[in-house]
């Protein structure tokens, strides 16, 4: 597997982006960034971002989250942000992926995690927490599912799938914009295609749609079918914030809130934005994470 690393001097002077990398070798030789901030001795908050975006995604989260006297921590998943890539699509699968990100967590030894995912971020994420149960005190989803291929998916997922397969322009920082309600300035799109210095670097973006479980009969649809089975008996918080402005994730929220027992008289709450929610409502997003982990502290 060849391996990519982005040069430092692609991030530098990035607004709003102040936080001190970490790096954790999630294998021999593989790389995975994570911004870790707030006091370390506080119960964690795992930002997980999703397709095609990084940890900058949660920039203005982070600190407001962190500010209130929690650890946040936002890994880069791989072949994103700061940490490493590999070069070729086929050196990407969902198992891939899951371990990467489970090594990273162990590694870490975190405990009584509030989960806050979107996009990739939940396919992952909900993963994550149905196979660690343990290590998870409350999950926080906005614009994000676990498929298993037994449903059909949006016909604009078939377009963006076959886009990012098929076409040899991947303009990262406009696919991004497509997807915010707000628009971005020069310096915003410029911090999403920091990552990808040329178009090699590019193979983790282009990788994910087609990961996607699409059938029963996807490589990925057994193992999400049996995280499903442990979300329908969690009890413990689960909280929908979507945005009222998503197509490909539209309906989701309801049909969670239906299925997971712990959602059961949550403060769900619909969000102003597009599918990148924390461009065009960060703050809402964040009070809802930090009004989460309030009431647990007052119970």
């Amino acid at each position: 597997m060849r391996i990519l690393r982005t040069a430092e001097h692609r991030f530098a002077g990035i607004p709003d982006y102040p936080f001190t990398p970490h790096y954790l070798d999630v294998e021999p030789g593989l790389r995975m960034h994570y911004v870790d901030e707030g006091p370390a001795g506080t119960s964690p908050v795992l930002m997980l971002h999703g397709e095609p975006s990084w940890s900058y995604l949660y920039r203005h989260m982070i600190p407001v989250v962190a500010a209130a006297g929690h650890r946040v921590l936002a890994p880069d998943l791989v072949g994103f942000g700061k940490s490493d890539k590999p070069a070729s699509v086929d050196d990407y699968s969902y198992d891939r992926h899951m371990t990467w990100l489970t090594n990273w967590l162990q590694a870490l030894n975190l405990q009584n995690i509030t989960l806050v995912c979107q996009n990739w971020g939940s396919l992952l994420g909900l993963r994550l927490a149905a196979e660690h149960p343990d290590r998870f005190q409350r999950i926080i989803v906005g614009n994000g599912m676990l498929p298993t291929g037994e449903t059909r998916t949006p016909a604009i997922f078939s377009v963006w799938k076959a886009f990012a397969t098929h076409s040899p322009w991947f303009p990262v920082g406009r696919i991004v914009q497509l997807g915010t309600e707000r628009t971005l300035n020069k310096y915003e799109l410029a911090a999403y295609e920091a990552p990808f210095p040329s178009t090699e670097y590019k193979a983790g973006a282009r990788a994910f749609p087609k990961l996607v479980p699409v059938s029963p009969a996807d490589p990925a649809s057994d193992a999400n079918k049996a995280a499903w089975k442990v979300l329908e008996k969690w009890r413990k918080p689960f909280i929908t914030c979507f945005s009222n402005g998503d197509p490909i994730t539209r309906g989701g929220d309801r049909y969670m809130q239906r299925r997971i027992p712990g959602a059961l008289g949550q403060p769900h709450i619909t969000l102003r934005g597009g599918h990148f929610l924390q461009e065009d409502s960060p703050e809402d997003f964040a009070r809802i994470i930090i009004d989460a982990l309030k009431a647990e502290m007052a119970a």
